[in-house]
């Protein structure tokens, strides 16, 4: 069987892997690859047609392109090494991204060619997804989204619970189940973390700075609740996607100045490794995907404080390493404060935590039951 996992802005070299969905699309490669799988990821926006032979054991084609971003015109060496796939073999895409026009731009070529394909959206339909930009993204559902979803085999969600947005938006089409995992290079002995119940606790919330899509304003107005009453910092890190001058805006009118702290994002260290100088990991998402920074955080031995929509919810209910809140004030204050009289339990919750992930969510046992699904499918 051949799988194409089409992600236009991944790393032609296979390197540099400093967002979630590329990280993703990289571990279900090589999961897939360790499987037996004749797995390729197709990408878009180098100055040359190259193809990457993967450490992991996948490739890596990349069409030259003007731009990373979406764009409803693909590569035109795309359409003909599309041309050249049989249609007698297994063949199976997954196309990678939401509202995005390149995805439906080569759904459209697939269709055209009789290849099947799954989309993987990466976050879930959720009513909090169009609230921003409202109009431009009702009309892009209605005109085109909408359709590709309908005209694929099935919709690769996160978390299974990201179904019933789809069926309120009268999208039927199957749905499988393939949540994130990790990659061994992020697992760090347990010898190597440590656990303090008496400095000051230390909050982080550790991703791009969307503060509508990841909540951060949410957090921060909770935040100013809580420290008032428990001392406490809080640092928010990572890639200025708009409004970091916002937040610190807010942060300046909430009085915490001297207590949070943004940073840049470091691309020299791994996320577990920043993440394990922390106490509490944040994430209060309106609407969320997976999370994989919150995934690296239970394998780094953390308690979290994770937001009820997020795919990871489930499995820090499972393995007992968090709290699950609503992405609301008053909640995301209330599950602070919880876990903030649970520190003397929170080597025992991080261990938990960390232990469920090594037995769970390991790339290769996640391709291998993706791949059953996908056999199913073609």
């Amino acid at each position: 069987m051949r799988v194409y996992l089409y992600l236009k802005h991944f790393p032609s070299d296979g390197r540099g892997f400093n967002e979630g969905t590329s990280k993703a699309v990289h571990g279900l490669a090589s999961g897939l690859a360790a499987c037996g799988v004749d797995a390729t990821v197709i990408c878009e926006g180098a100055s040359e047609d190259t193809l990457y032979q993967a450490q992991a054991g996948y490739q890596i084609a990349s069409f030259a392109s003007k731009s990373t971003k979406p764009s409803l015109k693909l590569s035109l060496n795309i359409e003909q090494y599309i041309a050249t796939i049989s249609t007698s073999e297994q063949s199976l895409f997954i196309l990678n991204g939401i509202f995005h026009r390149s995805v439906y731009a080569l759904s459209r070529l697939l269709i055209k060619h009789s290849i099947p394909y799954i989309v993987a959206p990466h976050d879930p339909y959720h009513p909090t997804i169009f609230h921003k930009n409202a109009y431009l993204k009702w009309l892009y559902w209605y005109i085109l989204e909408r359709r590709m979803l309908s005209q694929a085999r099935a919709i690769q969600v996160l978390d299974k619970r990201h179904d019933e947005w789809l069926r309120r938006l009268k999208v039927l089409t199957d749905v499988v189940e393939v949540p994130n995992g990790f990659s061994i290079a992020d697992v760090h002995p347990e010898s190597h973390l440590s656990w303090s119940i008496d400095r000051e606790p230390k909050l982080l919330f550790l991703g791009r700075l969307d503060a509508y899509n990841k909540g951060l304003d949410i957090l921060l107005d909770a935040f100013a609740e809580f420290s008032a009453v428990l001392g406490c910092k809080l640092t928010i890190q990572g890639p200025d996607w708009g409004d970091r001058a916002t937040l610190e805006a807010q942060t300046t009118r909430l009085k915490l100045s001297d207590k949070v702290t943004f940073l840049e994002p470091d691309y020299n260290l791994s996320s577990s490794s920043i993440i394990a100088n922390y106490d509490i990991f944040c994430i209060t998402s309106r609407f969320e995907g997976f999370s994989l920074s919150a995934l690296e955080a239970m394998l780094a031995g953390r308690v979290l404080l994770v937001s009820e929509v997020a795919g990871i919810a489930p499995h820090v209910q499972s393995s007992g390493c968090g709290i699950v809140v609503k992405p609301e004030s008053s909640s995301i204050k209330a599950g602070l404060t919880s876990l903030v009289q649970q520190r003397s339990q929170w080597k025992e919750m991080g261990i938990r935590g960390r232990q469920y992930v090594l037995e769970n969510l390991d790339w290769k046992s996640i391709a291998s039951y993706a791949l059953e699904q996908y056999k199913l499918l073609i």
